[in-house]
This record gives C-alpha cells, sequence and structure tokens, in this order.
C-alpha cells in the first residue's frame, strides 16, 4: 500500500478503495434514525463496487466506520453547506477536487446554468459516471468530468474541459490533503488561487493541532488493532493511514491569509457540536474545516 510519485489505481484499490469507505458511511447515515442529509447515491456505489469484487467492510472495520460516522457526517455536511451559500452568493462554477464518488453534483440544489467540474483518476470517475448512468441518475447542474491526476497538470485540463477563470469558484478539497506530500499541497493552493477570480471560495477539511503527533497517530493504530482483535480477525489488515503522507507542512489558514484570502476555520470536535454529532471516546480526528474568500466580487458587478 505504499505511495509513490507516479501511482494509479482504480475505485477498489489503493486511495480509491478510500472513496468506498466513505460511500458506505454516506450510505449508512441516509438510513439512520434523523440523518443531517441524505445520499441515495452512496448504496448504489457500493452494490456495483461488489459486483466488482469489493468487500463490504468487516465487522471490525464498520465498527470502526461507526465510531467516526459522526465527524462522517458532519463533515459531509458542512461541505453541502458550503456549496449551497456558494450558490447563493452567486457563483455557478464548483470544482470539486479529488471528487472521488462524491454526488453533490446529482444531489444538491444547485442554480440553474451551474456547472460542477469534477477532478479524480479516471477510472474513478468512469465508475461514478457509468454507474449513476445505469441507474437513470441526472445531475442537478451541467455536469463535466476532469479525469486526470492532481499530480498532473491538471489546471490545462480543466480549462480545455471549459473552466472560465475568469469567474468566481466555489472549490472544495475534502478529504484529500493527507494523500499529498507538502510540496503538493502547496502547489495545490497555488494552483487555485491562480485559477481564481474575485469573489472565489475555498472549502478544505485540513489538518488541525496535533494531527502529526507520533503519539496520536500511535493512539489512532492502537485504536484499529483493539477493534481488529475484538472482531477476531487477523491483524494485517491496511491502515488508510498507510497511504498518507506524514509530513509538516504549511498550515492551510497561514498559506490563505498570506495570499490575500479572507479565512476562517472551526475544528472537528466544534463543526461536531453545532450538528449535535459529539461522541464520547476520542475517535474525533484531529482536523480542521476551512472555509477561504476571495473578495472583491458582487453578482451585480
Amino acid at each position: 500500500m505504499a505511495r509513490t510519485d507516479d501511482d494509479s489505481w482504480d475505485i477498489t484499490e489503493s486511495v480509491g478503495a478510500t472513496a468506498l469507505g466513505v460511500a458506505w458511511a454516506r450510505s449508512q447515515e441516509s438510513t439512520s434514525e434523523c440523518p443531517l442529509y441524505t445520499d441515495p447515491y452512496a448504496e448504489v456505489f457500493i452494490a456495483e463496487a461488489v459486483t466488482r469484487g469489493w468487500e463490504l467492510p468487516q465487522r471490525h472495520m464498520a465498527e470502526r466506520i461507526r465510531s467516526i460516522s459522526g465527524y462522517a457526517a458532519s463533515r459531509t455536511k458542512w461541505f453541502d453547506e458550503f456549496f449551497i451559500a456558494a450558490g447563493a452568493a452567486g457563483i455557478e462554477q464548483a470544482v470539486i477536487l479529488a471528487a472521488g464518488l462524491d454526488a453533490r453534483a446529482w444531489r444538491l440544489p444547485w442554480n440553474d446554468g451551474s456547472v460542477v467540474y469534477e477532478i479524480d483518476q479516471p477510472k474513478v470517475l468512469a465508475f461514478k459516471t457509468e454507474t449513476l448512468r445505469a441507474h437513470g441518475a441526472a445531475p442537478a447542474a451541467r455536469y463535466v468530468a476532469v479525469p486526470v491526476d492532481l499530480r498532473r497538470d491538471w489546471p490545462q485540463a480543466l480549462r480545455e474541459a471549459g473552466f472560465d477563470a475568469g469567474e468566481p469558484t466555489a472549490w472544495a478539497a475534502e478529504g484529500l490533503l493527507p494523500y499529498l506530500p507538502a510540496d503538493g499541497q502547496d502547489l495545490l493552493f497555488e494552483r487555485i488561487a491562480a485559477l481564481s477570480a474575485k469573489g472565489s471560495r475555498v472549502a478544505v477539511e485540513a489538518f488541525g493541532a496535533g494531527f502529526f503527533d507520533p503519539e496520536y497517530l500511535a493512539s489512532r493504530r492502537e485504536r484499529l488493532r483493539q477493534l481488529r482483535e475484538q472482531a477476531g480477525v487477523p491483524d494485517d489488515t491496511p491502515d488508510v493511514a498507510d497511504l498518507w503522507f506524514i509530513e509538516e507542512r504549511t498550515e492551510v489558514t497561514d498559506w490563505f491569509s498570506a495570499h490575500g484570502w479572507e479565512v476562517s476555520t472551526i475544528d472537528a470536535a466544534d463543526l461536531m457540536k453545532r450538528y449535535n454529532r459529539t461522541t464520547d471516546d476520542d475517535t474525533t480526528p484531529r482536523t480542521a474545516f476551512v472555509e477561504a474568500r476571495l473578495s472583491g466580487y458582487s453578482p451585480d458587478n
């Protein structure tokens, strides 16, 4: 599972398989007693992946996912609200980076004339669009898939797909930064800034204080080991953290502030309190949710 500079993946492999774990969590939230959102497409993706040989989470992994379900639901809700607020502000161009099995282009109430660009590995986007098309699902906005690795020249691919850098854009980076090295993160932000007209907004799931603390990472691995032990399964199941680049890096808030963006942030614990999804254990990830705005735009301009 070790990462390399030129690795790639299908939906059931490596980083791609993490999207299925997120889809499974969203399917569980959608059928819960009081869901923060509904994603009718999550179960569709899971069912299709199973036909391709993907195995549903074993009991210990299902327990792990449920243990952070409040976090996963809160994260999804926060990004949903980000896009809805951007649309209310007159922004009609959105870009979802490392989109995975995000179905917002299909399930959110987009303004008429909105366009949603999704960037991800070619096989991942092909799985998504083929599965939804087979089930008769139609996007709620104009949808444009941009099949390109984020480590390549994705700005050029985005422009060739019709992206207009002269119009304000709502950008989203959800569950992405751990899979980028430190220099790759900075390059991502530089490219976003270069493509952003005044009025653009960016939403980022960022690292919070202590995320790279060795004791924290060790305790996280120990918790996963305990879940395996309780389930009576071999202690050889891959850990998603094996796919991360564990490197100190620029704080997201600092980067955008230094480049002229207005920044607001909320840490994961406070976000979960907002949505009444707090837990009594230590499973809340040490992350923060950052929104940055490039001022100077009005839809009446």
